[in-house]
């Protein structure tokens, strides 16, 4: 299913991630970001390319950004504070900061806290964006901590039954520290696709598999297609026979974690471009030894990418390392980008007057 979405060999660009990172970083720079947040906001698209989360990396998230930056609809240096604490847990108002670089501070908040008291949880509303869930998560593994990470944003999801989006494909990514394998790093959003995918399928040629979006009046299209010109997204099993109900219901679940327990509305109650998020970290020795839970976290990913494949499949993976492996390959001889993205970049770098690296 993860081919239908890569850009075809022989016509990808290759960059190298230094190269991409800098131009990244140059150009919230010239949206006005201060040099720290360029630096973090580039940090989050790259990790999506290197990693092969291509639906979160600069393809298609850093032109939204850019036009969002140019609209005022982000707020390149928000006054953002934390309006509700206690020890384990805080509320964050975002003031319409960039989720990129908000969503790492509000995980750093839980860390320390779950540093302190053993697990930390933090609610940030009034928010943009934030990239891939992954990248946040896995920012509690280098503290040998399990790191949670979820976010609401655009209504463009409908419930089981529905004709009107009322929810979103909101994504959770969960992280769990190892010692010699690579980590466990779960990241998925509670549509049958997520929406980013829809763009890459539609940049690429590539047809969309049956149930994973709807007609425009609410009908699941159930067979293979092309992506239309107007749909809504499916929850998660896609029909209610296939278990809809249970991608509709985690929706729902993560829109209260982050909209309605920070005091927030729903996300379809508002009315303009927005963002929630929610963040837990778990300190490991609050609950057992950490270095024997790394051993048997070794074990289970290894019994796991060991299990016997089924006929016609070659491999059994785990969530997390075909992520690790790309990021191996594309270390080495650079990020693969389709050629219609290194024309925007060649256009944007000429606007904002900047290096284009990519030659």
């Amino acid at each position: 299913m993860l081919d239908r979405f890569h850009v075809p060999p022989d016509i990808e660009v290759r960059v190298s991630q230094d190269d991409m990172r800098t131009t990244v970083e140059d150009i919230f720079l010239k949206m006005g970001l201060p040099s720290e947040d360029a630096t973090q906001a580039a940090d989050v698209l790259v990790y999506a390319d290197v990693r092969g989360i291509e639906s979160h990396g600069v393809s298609n998230m850093l032109r939204m950004y850019v036009a969002e930056l140019t609209n005022g609809t982000i707020n390149p240096r928000p006054n953002w504070r934390i309006e509700r604490e206690t020890d384990s847990a805080a509320t964050v108002d975002c003031d319409r900061g960039h989720g990129v670089v908000l969503g790492p501070k509000g995980m750093e908040i839980a860390i320390n806290k779950a540093r302190n008291t053993g697990v930390g949880v933090v609610t940030m509303v009034n928010g943009r964006h934030f990239g891939a869930a992954a990248y946040h998560a896995a920012l509690a593994l280098e503290h040998d901590m399990i790191g949670w990470a979820m976010t609401v944003g655009q209504v463009n999801m409908l419930p089981t039954f529905g004709a009107v989006p009322m929810v979103g494909v909101y994504p959770l990514a969960f992280a769990a520290p190892t010692r010699d394998e690579p980590p466990f790093i779960f990241d998925a959003a509670m549509g049958s696709i997520a929406g980013n995918k829809v763009r890459l399928a539609d940049r690429v040629g590539a047809n969309l598999l049956p149930g994973w979006i709807a007609d425009k009046d609410g009908t699941p299209i159930m067979e293979e297609a092309k992506v239309p010109d107007e749909f809504h997204m499916l929850p998660l099993g896609s029909t209610r026979e296939l278990g809809s109900h249970k991608g509709y219901g985690m929706a729902a679940m993560i829109d209260i974690l982050c909209n309605v327990l920070g005091g927030s509305d729903a996300s379809f109650q508002h009315q303009e471009r927005y963002a929630a998020h929610h963040f837990i970290a778990y300190d490991i020795e609050a609950f057992t030894d950490r270095e024997q839970f790394k051993d048997r976290m070794d074990a289970f990913m290894k019994g796991l990418r060991e299990t016997p494949p089924a006929p016609g499949h070659e491999r059994v993976y785990y969530a997390g390392l075909p992520e690790h492996e790309a990021e191996v390959d594309r270390s080495a001889n650079g990020i693969p980008y389709h050629p219609e993205v290194i024309d925007w970049f060649r256009d944007i770098t000429a606007e904002l007057e900047i290096p284009f690296r990519f030659e």
